[in-house]
């Protein structure tokens, strides 16, 4: 079970099964409690320190400004309140999850996952600062709340009804009310009462907080900043003059973007029984998008769906426009300032990739603001030439991919190289061996440790495939060619990514 050393909850996410966080007060309410106090025990083993501060601690001395004033924490079945709830919090948090889903259906369209990650973890949270709320009596601090609307904003989003969003903070609190008062005793009914009516308040809270959160993300006219910077990409892939749109958003024209097409693996739990592939994709996305915003400082327009999309991200003059950089930097090896936005570009894709826990291929050009839509149309035929040649997830520009770029535009010579590998087209293996072969540098070795085969294996299928073809790749001069007809059968058979 979780210990309480820490029993204020730091303001984060929260889940919408989970109790809210702090308690309301007021002078009204104050007095109200004194007419539903527990009466001071007789004898209450081990904790009398909780109910009577001015005995000898146990715990941590009680300090005013830490609690309400005259605020005593309720004692139920002789332990008080807030120590139950810190001491079963990993129970109660796993306990409400599965109330969720058996009594709410509709949240089993979230990944398991979330459901076992962040919906979990946000629901401890939650239990230590209502724990918090019972030991001190204090009101919730603004951010708390805040925290539920954002996760209500989620939920929106995600597609799940309001009502099942606000049913789930009801049945929070209901297994947290159970899980304290079931070892309640006779004597109780006092400290009863003053539980009881705190958790209604907290519950007041959270369902104001998370109906307004939920209703601000449907409301179609809430992202402003949002609508302003599609304007702008219109305008921007349209090529027209942009500046006014810019403006509307809040935006300078920066001298150069650089335009990248995204091309977003599936998540597993896109493909999970029982799990809503929209849901999963949406968060999938949302997480992708928050790690672009906070690694470009936000400054990227982005129009993306779960399988990919644009991204344009501002960048600076030209190389040839900047001053001349010193010696020692001048090289055209990677480092220099010609390579840094791109390096920079690249371990912001990688990035993006992680937190949305997906492979991402991606393609890039560079171009002034009046030819983002030359640059765009040159970044699709990037993607398509990496994604046919099965290249690795990463960023790659049109100098990355010359050669099979060049190799894939259309001409008379294309066919006919295509063509020379046709023997290899009954059998299978043959060409995945080829392929296979060139990839890995030549090397039987590595050939045979990638397709799981024994050496002498590969070594009897590249001879069948210089027989059938007539092209041996132990040969020299004859590896430009079967390059050449590889990028070239790859070109005719792959269909066009737009």
């Amino acid at each position: 079970m979780t210990g309480h050393n820490a029993p204020a909850a730091s303001p984060g996410r929260s889940p919408d099964a989970t109790p809210p966080s702090e308690p309301h007060s007021a002078p009204a309410a104050a007095a109200d409690r004194t007419l539903v106090r527990a009466p001071e025990p007789t004898a209450v083993p081990d904790h009398t320190t909780v109910r009577a501060p001015d005995r000898a601690p146990d715990r941590v001395p009680d300090r005013t400004a830490d609690r309400t004033p005259g605020w005593r924490v309720p004692v139920i079945g002789g332990r008080p309140a807030d120590q139950r709830l810190l001491g079963g919090v990993r129970e109660l948090a796993e306990s409400v999850v599965a109330a969720l889903l058996d009594r709410v259906p509709v949240y089993h369209r979230l990944p398991r996952e979330q459901l076992t990650g962040e919906l979990t973890r946000d629901t401890e949270r939650r239990i230590r600062a209502l724990a918090h709320a019972v030991r001190t009596g204090l009101p919730a601090p603004d951010e708390e709340f805040a925290a539920v609307r954002e996760a209500a904003a989620r939920r929106a989003e995600e597609g799940l009804p309001l009502d099942a969003v606000l049913l789930a903070h009801h049945l929070g609190l209901e297994v947290c009310w159970e899980f304290v008062t079931r070892h309640a005793r006779d004597g109780d009914a006092a400290d009863l009462l003053v539980l009881n009516r705190l958790l209604l308040d907290q519950l007041r809270q959270a369902t104001t907080a998370a109906g307004a959160g939920y209703l601000d993300e449907r409301r179609p006219t809430g992202d402003r900043r949002g609508a302003a910077r599609q304007s702008l990409l219109t305008a921007l892939l349209a090529g027209t003059p942009a500046d006014e749109a810019a403006a509307r958003a809040g935006l300078q024209l920066p001298p150069r973007y650089a335009v990248l097409c995204l091309s977003v693996a599936d998540h597993p739990d896109e493909h999970a029984p029982g799990v809503d592939p929209g849901i999963a994709g949406r968060r999938k996305l949302r997480r992708l998008v928050t790690e672009l915003d906070h690694r470009t400082r936000q400054s990227a327009i982005t129009a993306l769906t779960p399988s990919g999309g644009l991204v344009l991200v501002p960048l600076g003059p030209p190389p040839e426009a900047r001053p001349e950089p010193r010696p020692e930097r001048a090289s055209g090896r990677p480092g220099t300032p010609a390579e840094l936005p791109w390096q920079h570009l690249a371990a912001t894709v990688a990035a993006a990739a992680r937190a949305g826990g997906v492979p991402v291929l991606a393609a890039a050009a560079a171009a002034a603001p009046d030819e983002v839509p030359g640059a765009a149309a040159l970044a699709y035929e990037v993607l398509d030439v990496a994604r046919t040649f099965d290249r690795p997830p990463g960023l790659y520009r049109l100098d990355d991919v010359l050669l099979e770029y060049q190799l894939t535009r259309p001409s008379q010579a294309r066919p006919r190289l295509a063509a020379l590998l046709e023997p290899l087209a009954d059998g299978g293996e043959l060409l995945t061996t080829l392929r296979t072969h060139l990839a890995g540098g030549l090397n039987r070795r590595h050939t045979a440790g990638a397709l799981h085969l024994h050496p002498n294996t590969v070594d009897y299928r590249l001879r069948r495939i210089a027989a059938l073809t007539g092209l041996d790749p132990a040969r020299p001069a004859d590896v430009l060619r079967i390059t050449a007809a590889i990028a070239a059968r790859a070109a005719e058979q792959a269909p066009a990514v737009r």
